[in-house]
């Protein structure tokens, strides 16, 4: 060892010190930026994740915007009701909480002290609780127990148009109908209550509560009149019950430009409990399949999604079609032996001794078979279909509802001289009654195939507009020749003809009669149907009326007709004076 071997250890050492140290000097550094970085340059952002630690948030539901009847009627509102909640880690008597709200909400002790004894920021026991419970178990002041007002959806007139309204869930959304397509202006947005707790849960009385207020959906006005509505559910009712039919549906609506003022579907259901099925005893004994089943068969709007082979009403269309291709003129005579011959087919007449000869106004006015079959034949197959697309027959009518079915209709290769021959008078495909009422309104009002709707405009709680709906409409359908002519001939089918249990007094009304089987063919259960209009020369109103497997008579000329006989007796009157009253 030599003699610098002390002072190389000195070295050694004072070098390992300044590493050390400078390594120190480093880090502190390090962790100073760090922490300058965080309480400067991050601290807004910490103090919010800190703040929502300690704040617990509860959603308020918003009010729902109101339906309303084209006078004003409220169809659809809002009711009162309260959430109850509890937090768990600010219960300071769990036994005596359980107990309130086994007693005041009915619910079982299992149920509620599940929840009581729940370690969650917030667990929700019931809501949609009436607001009188709601203030009662307020006014028991227990720590931990929060009461929550929102709203609940509320129909004033309980099952009126509840195919057409729809209803919502518990959530406050739209399931079916109306309050479903409109729900981006109904629905609103949902507030928030916020609260602070220390880091035990409990609440920091002095830091009071902080409301984020819900804003209310907008009122959505429609063309639906409340009292055309009601008096049509009233005959609907009636006649289902008389005629012991499956069910019966009427519809009304303006030909002129689409709106719908009434659309029954009888049996209807309780929009204000939707999810009761009335015909069944034991509910809960049902699989959740059944239940579901039965319950979306209660739901259906028959006049939107079922379709039907429609029968002689038809008989508009292949009249129309005919007068429009120069096929058939309304003094074309024609001669029925009470059948015709298509192929090796023999089609009866509904008049088996038949109608012999007639012209093609008088063939109309009798519903012939043999006539309509014959014209037809002479459009022929190519050009009859090429009228189904330009009567918009192929489309759906974008009806403002939702599950609209499409027309069941042959490919046009598909279609033989036997197929044309039943097409021709309604049988052997299927359309939906909205689908009928629209192209027989196109045929009639001038040409314009108009979209049926029932959504006029939706409006603030103040009653101001912010949006106008409109809707497409499609010209030259038919000529106004033709538009005329069929005006004619359907006046004369009401006037003298098969519709005539059709005509009202001191009115002209066009129509026509309807009788079709149901599948599979030979089942024995019939359709019985009308379609009918009123002024005949200028059609403000239009109605259909069909019936359900009637039990005896079931022509519709004798039950069909006279339903809307009776619908226009008192609906045009009233039609008249809301007219006079608006100007």
């Amino acid at each position: 060892m030599t003699q610098d071997t002390p002072h190389l250890h000195k070295t050694y050492h004072r070098s390992k010190t300044v590493t050390v140290m400078f390594l120190c000097l480093v880090v502190f550094a390090v962790l100073m930026g760090r922490l300058v970085y965080l309480m400067v340059f991050q601290s807004e952002y910490y103090t919010m994740r800190a703040k929502e630690l300690h704040e617990r948030e509860r959603s308020i539901k918003a009010a729902r915007g109101r339906i309303i009847d084209a006078n004003g009627k409220i169809l659809a509102d809002n009711k009162t009701v309260c959430t109850i909640s509890v937090i768990h880690s600010q219960i300071t008597d769990q036994e005596e909480v359980i107990a309130m709200l086994c007693k005041e909400l009915g619910l079982s002790e299992e149920y509620v002290r599940k929840r009581v004894e729940k370690y969650s920021s917030i667990e929700k026991i019931r809501s949609n609780v009436d607001k009188s419970v709601g203030d009662a178990i307020r006014a028991y002041d227990l720590a931990g127990v929060k009461v929550d007002e929102d709203y609940k959806r509320y129909y004033p007139y309980d099952s009126l148009g509840s195919k057409v309204l729809g209803f919502t869930g518990g959530d406050n959304q739209g399931i079916i109908g109306l309050e479903v397509i409109y729900e981006e202006y109904l629905q609103g947005e949902a507030g928030t209550i916020l609260t602070v707790t220390d880091a035990k849960g409990v609440e920091v009385a002095e830091e009071g509560e902080e409301r984020v207020e819900p804003v209310g959906g907008q009122d959505l006005y429609v063309s639906l009149d409340m009292n055309i509505q009601s008096y049509a559910t009233q005959l609907a009712m009636q006649t289902m019950e008389t005629k012991e039919a499956d069910s019966v549906s009427i519809l009304v609506m303006n030909p002129q430009n689409g709106e719908i003022l009434a659309m029954v579907n009888v049996p209807e259901f309780n929009l204000n409990d939707p999810y009761t099925l009335p015909d069944v005893e034991d509910s809960d004994s049902l699989s959740e399949e059944k239940k579901q089943e039965l319950l979306n068969g209660m739901w259906r709007n028959g006049c939107i999604n079922d379709t039907y082979e429609p029968g002689s009403t038809f008989k508009i269309v292949t009249a129309a079609a005919g007068l429009e291709s120069g096929a058939v003129k309304p003094t074309d005579t024609f001669n029925c032996p009470g059948y015709i011959m298509v192929e090796d087919r023999r089609i009866r007449c509904h008049k088996v001794a038949g109608h012999g000869t007639e012209d093609f106004v008088q063939g109309t006015m009798n519903s012939c078979n043999p006539v309509f079959i014959t014209v037809g034949m002479r459009i022929g197959v190519e050009r009859y279909y090429s009228y189904f697309k330009q009567f918009g027959l192929l489309d759906r009518t974008g009806i403002d509802l939702p599950g609209e079915a499409g027309t069941i209709m042959h490919n046009v290769e598909n279609i033989g001289p036997v197929e044309l021959a039943t097409i021709s008078f309604g049988q052997s495909f299927q359309i939906t009654p909205i689908q009928l009422a629209v192209t027989a309104s196109s045929i009639i009002n001038g040409g314009r195939r108009v979209t049926p709707h029932f959504g006029v405009r939706v409006a603030d709680a103040d009653g101001t507009n912010s949006h106008v709906f409109s809707y497409p409409v499609r010209d030259n359908v038919v000529s106004e020749e033709t538009s005329e002519t069929m005006r004619y001939i359907l006046e004369q089918v009401v006037a003298e003809g098969s519709g005539k249990n059709g005509a009202v007094e001191g009115y002209r009304v066009g129509g026509k009669t309807a009788t079709s089987q149901t599948l599979p063919r030979g089942s024995g259960k019939y359709i019985a149907s009308f379609l009918g209009f009123a002024p005949a020369d200028n059609p403000q109103v239009l109605a259909v009326a069909i019936i359900n497997n009637p039990q005896g008579t079931y022509y519709g000329g004798q039950i069909a007709a006279p339903v809307v006989r009776q619908l226009f007796e008192n609906i045009l009157p009233y039609l008249e004076e809301m007219d006079y009253n608006r100007t």
